[in-house]
C-alpha cells in the first residue's frame, strides 16, 4: 500500500510577520498509523525540500505521543527535509493521498494547479482522498463532473469558532467552514477541538488536529477494503 501525504510549502501567516506552516501532530500521528501498518508513505510538498512548520505546533502544549515520537525520529525528520516536488509525483504510483493540515494550506494548497489536478484524478480513480483541519482548504477548487468535488458531500474542518478561538479570523484568506458551506458541502461539526471525522464514499476529513489519527485510521481502513 502506497500513500502520498501532501504538506504545504507557505510559511507567512498573512502579513503579520509570523509564521506558519504545516501542524505536526496532523502530520505525525496520520505519519505513524500509516506506516506502522506497513504503508509506504511519501512526503511531498508544492516546492518540494523541507516544509514549513507551524511554530506553535511545536509548544509544549501542543504535544502529543506521535510529536514526542517525531522529534527522537531522525530518520522521519530527514525525510520530511527532503519532500518530493509535487509536479513529480503523479496519483497512478499511490493508492490514496492524505493532506495534514495548518494553517499553511489556506495559501498554497488551495490555488495549487497540480494539488488540484492530482486531488481530482485521485478521485477519478475513486482512490481515497484524506484532508484534516485545515486542509480541506486544498479541495476550494477541486472539481468533479464540473462541480465542486465537496458539493452534497458529508464533510467537516477547522470551525468558525476554533478559528476565532486562535485569533485569526481577520488574517486568514477564507474560512473552511464558511467555505465548504459556500461550495454546497454538508458541512457539520463536533464540539470545538474534538474529534470528529466523516466518511462519505471515498472522502474522508477530520475537523482538528485531535481528529488527524482516526482520520489516518479510516484511511487505512478503506484501503484494506479495496
Amino acid at each position: 500500500m502506497k500513500v502520498l501525504m501532501v504538506l504545504t510549502s507557505h510559511s507567512e501567516l498573512g502579513d503579520t510577520g509570523k509564521k506558519t506552516g504545516f501542524w505536526v501532530e496532523e502530520f505525525a500521528a496520520p505519519y505513524y498509523v500509516l506506516a506502522d501498518a506497513g504503508v509506504d508513505v511519501t512526503i511531498a510538498s508544492p516546492k518540494g525540500g523541507q516544509p514549513p512548520i507551524d511554530p506553535s505546533s511545536t509548544t509544549k502544549d501542543a504535544e502529543t505521543d506521535a510529536t514526542r515520537r517525531f522529534d527522537e525520529d531522525k530518520e522521519l525528520q530527514e525525510k520530511l527535509a527532503h519532500s518530493k516536488k509535487l509536479e513529480d509525483v503523479d496519483a497512478d504510483d499511490f493508492d490514496a493521498v492524505f493532506y495534514p493540515g495548518g494553517h499553511g494550506p489556506l495559501w498554497d494548497l488551495a490555488n495549487d494547479l497540480k494539488s488540484i489536478s492530482l486531488i481530482e484524478k485521485f478521485n477519478d480513480q475513486q482512490k481515497p482522498l484524506a484532508f484534516v483541519c485545515h486542509a480541506p482548504a486544498a479541495l476550494a477548487n477541486v472539481e468533479s463532473n464540473k462541480e465542486p468535488l465537496v458539493r452534497g458531500k458529508n464533510v467537516t474542518g477547522f470551525t468558525n469558532s476554533e478559528e476565532d478561538a486562535v485569533g485569526l479570523t481577520d488574517i486568514v484568506p477564507f474560512l473552511i467552514q464558511d467555505k465548504m458551506n459556500q461550495l454546497g458541502a454538508n458541512y457539520s461539526k463536533a464540539d470545538d477541538w474534538n474529534s470528529y471525522v466523516l466518511v462519505d464514499g471515498n472522502l474522508i476529513t477530520g475537523q482538528n488536529p485531535a481528529s488527524s489519527e482516526k482520520a489516518a485510521e479510516e484511511l487505512l481502513k478503506m484501503l484494506k477494503n479495496k
